[in-house]
């Protein structure tokens, strides 16, 4: 069954507050001289920020529910502009399992690009 699409908006603030709670300081956050001149096209989100965007979409869909496990491979950056922010899309698919448990498998985009590769989250059963 299809859940209901989450769009997130990220800023370089959502970034700098970030990497004060996670302690990753990477410049390549932050600073876009720094991301340039490694290659990157700007400034680009964490990766671990946006699989906890991935996550809060499935807290929001099933707050009833223990995430027990939730994975992904990140596949391309979500580069975050200067002046206002970009929008990240996740979408997610409940399939329920037989043991109680229910899997989502999760679309995260940005720009129409695939940024978590295979994301999904597998969620205890329901609290009582």
């Amino acid at each position: 069954m299809s859940l209901p699409s989450r769009t997130f908006i990220i800023t370089r603030a959502d970034l700098v507050a970030y990497a004060a709670a996670s302690g990753d300081h990477n410049p390549i956050h932050q600073d876009e001289a720094v991301a340039t001149a490694v290659g990157l096209p700007g400034v680009i989100a964490h990766g671990m920020y946006t699989m906890a965007l991935a996550a809060r979409a499935v807290a929001d869909w099933f707050p009833d529910r223990e995430v027990v496990s939730l994975g992904c491979k990140f596949t391309a950056p979500v580069v975050v502009p200067a002046e206002g922010g970009v929008e990240v899309l996740v979408e997610g698919q409940e399939k329920p399992g037989d043991d109680g448990t229910t899997t989502v498998a999760l679309t995260v985009t940005c720009g129409g690009t695939k940024v978590l590769g295979v994301p999904k989250a597998v969620l205890g059963p329901v609290r009582g």
